[in-house]
């Protein structure tokens, strides 16, 4: 991918900015910037760095004709508009593991603060008064800590408690109970979570189905005086059922890093920030010197990555293109988007194959490449090709068979072709289209191919090409099937070719 200029919407560490510019990229650096001014600074730019501050929402994509790639130098991307991003091909990227370490020492000062009462005992002494009783704390020693989200910052959080003598439990949809196991967590399930925690810390990301995870009724359901812990994402604790919980005296205590509004304003969120069982800190989870240059410097890292067809990590929004730049698979892709392009455009439904040893690896991210080339129409990537052909009405199905050591991929339409393909010496091949064989080498797909299907009489194909005004290199017929012809030529013809039907034409 070609990046020729960068703008940093946000403040960064300046490691960001020299890395980008040492790679050849031109950077612009505003911050702050209204939005009717940002609107048209990013019509300029093929790449956007933000942190939390700039709201990607679609009204700013929609004037983001030249965006490429947006990157989010941290973890949270709830500040962008994912469906919009895809829908426009725009790349979505973060630094997963930039501010894992910060996020987490935060979550273990705010447990043991909650512990300790150490906000309010400070307060109370800097006002003058000399209160022991009135702060008496407990232990953390045999406690019980739940952990909701499994990822990196959960499980950091996880083998740091256990130092202190806490038993930890959690709940993860993805993790299994063995990988939890590996790290000293008992997996289990929310309703098994909620009687046994004495303090319960969330890292989860922000999703529909984390909303208000933490709420009133879920908190009758812990035990008398439980501890919340949320240095996540504001709304993952319901703040009005916590409020209401707090105030029935069920909530022990809470400490949080993350509100719905930021900054609080509402009646509501001051109402609960005020609360004397309330430990509140202004987003401070990734604010530290060390995330924010490691934040800075990963995502410049990764821009620079996708500009060299390096491999990349933090890609949000399309999986496949991580495998896609990595070089070894690139023939692969190319293979994908030619053996799409014998299929209809549209209403139809299409099974991609993969066989052979090594091969499920790729099975899935294939199915974008295969799109591409089926849907035919500008400005479509593998970002946003499977949103474009669910509007198409293309259906789209996968899987593997094992097999020998031969490695193939098998693209079947409803319409009744199927194409088959493979891989020689690093050069991607055309094998087989319906019951036309080229053979076990193929048809390579560089240059400039032509294939077609009816040329059953050679002679007057081969004069209609020469009439066209192309040289031909090499022309391969194939065994079975109706007169299947593949071309490669000097130059790309641009009339049509009497003598047989189009199958396609490619160029790498």
């Amino acid at each position: 991918m070609k990046l020729d200029s960068v703008l940093i919407s946000d403040a960064v560490d300046p490691a960001c900015v020299q890395l980008l510019r040492e790679n050849g990229i031109q950077v612009t650096h505003k911050t702050k910037m209204p939005l009717q001014e940002l609107l048209e600074e990013i019509k300029k730019h093929d790449g956007l760095i933000v942190r939390s501050d700039t709201k990607v929402n679609r009204q700013v994509l929609d004037n983001a004709p030249k965006l490429k790639v947006i990157g989010r130098a941290g973890t949270g991307v709830d500040n962008i508009d994912l469906d919009a991003a895809t829908e426009k091909g725009v790349v979505v990227m973060n630094t997963p593991g930039g501010n894992s370490i910060s996020a987490c020492e935060l979550t273990c000062a705010l447990i043991s603060s909650l512990a300790r009462h150490v906000s309010p005992a400070s307060s109370a002494l800097k006002n003058g008064a000399w209160e022991r009783k009135s702060y008496t704390g407990t232990e953390l020693y045999g406690k019980t800590l739940a952990v909701l989200g499994l990822g990196r910052i959960g499980r950091e959080v996880a083998t740091r408690m256990q130092a202190f003598g806490m038993k930890t439990i959690g709940f993860d949809p993805i993790i299994s109970s063995q990988a939890a196991r590996e790290f000293n967590v008992e997996k289990m399930e929310l309703e098994q979570i909620w009687p046994l925690a004495d303090y319960i810390t969330v890292h989860t990301p922000l999703i529909p189905q984390t909303r208000n995870l933490i709420n009133f009724d879920v908190l009758n359901k812990c035990k008398k005086g439980i501890y919340i812990v949320n240095v996540a994402r504001g709304g993952i604790v319901d703040e009005e059922g916590l409020l209401k919980s707090l105030e029935s005296g069920q909530c022990g205590g809470a400490a949080l890093d993350v509100f719905t509004e930021e900054p609080p304003k509402s009646e509501g969120l001051l109402r609960l920030l005020a609360h004397p069982k309330v430990l509140a800190t202004p987003h401070l989870g990734a604010s530290t010197t060390e995330a924010q240059q490691r934040v800075a410097v990963e995502i410049a890292e990764q821009f620079v990555a996708l500009t060299k067809g390096a491999s990349l990590f933090g890609v949000v929004n399309c999986p496949a293109l991580a495998t896609a730049v990595q070089v070894n698979n690139k023939p692969w892709i190319d293979l994908a988007q030619a053996l799409g392009s014998f299929g209809p455009s549209s209403n139809c439904t299409v099974t991609v194959q993969t066989l052979g040893q090594g091969m499920e690896r790729l099975t899935s991210h294939l199915c974008p490449a295969v799109l591409i080339g089926l849907l035919a129409k500008k400005g479509t990537n593998l970002v946003n090709a499977p949103a474009l052909a669910t509007a198409a009405k293309v259906q789209i199905r996968s899987e593997h068979l094992p097999g020998g050591k031969e490695q193939a991929l098998v693209v079947s339409f409803s319409d009744g072709r199927r194409v088959q393909g493979s891989v020689v010496e690093g050069v991607p091949c055309i094998q087989a289209v319906d019951d036309a064989c080229f053979g076990p080498k193929g048809v390579e797909l560089s240059g400039n191919l032509l294939m077609m299907e009816g040329a059953n009489d050679l002679a007057k194909f081969v004069q209609a090409v020469i009439n066209n005004g192309a040289k031909i290199l090499r022309l391969t017929a194939a065994q079975g099937g109706a007169g299947c012809v593949a071309v490669h030529t000097e130059g790309l013809m641009d009339g049509s070719i009497s003598g047989g039907k189009l199958l396609g034409q490619f160029q790498l």
